[in-house]
């Protein structure tokens, strides 16, 4: 996943932007979210927010009517310290890549 330069917010720097991993500092309860936008006609896309390398929450676009259509979804995990978290693309094509995405997490409730 390509990132480039957009993170707006990254205290602590537990979001690593090479691997696009956040990793978390302590065991606590974390918020998470993210936006998508699909691209082209007749085409599906999946997005799978990974914990551990296992898929926690997706979302999907499908409409097949339509160019443009956006997914979200969120969550609240508990994550033990060095928990690690992303995004994966399942399936189909992002407008921009990771452009015009977003993907936001923070610490809810420390434990």
């Amino acid at each position: 996943m390509d990132w480039g330069r957009d993170v707006l917010v990254n205290i602590g720097n537990h979001f690593d932007l090479a691997s696009s991993i956040f990793v978390a500092p302590r065991k606590g309860i974390y918020s998470f979210s993210f936006h998508v936008v699909k691209v082209y006609n007749r085409q599906t896309i999946q997005v799978s927010l990974m914990q551990n390398g296992y898929p926690v929450i997706s979302a999907f676009a499908g409409d097949q009517d339509v160019t443009r259509e956006a997914a979200s979804n969120g969550v609240l995990l508990l994550m033990e310290r060095e928990d690690k978290v992303h995004l994966k693309l399942e399936r189909g094509n992002l407008m921009g890549g990771w452009k015009y995405s977003t993907f936001s997490g923070f610490l809810v409730f420390p434990l």
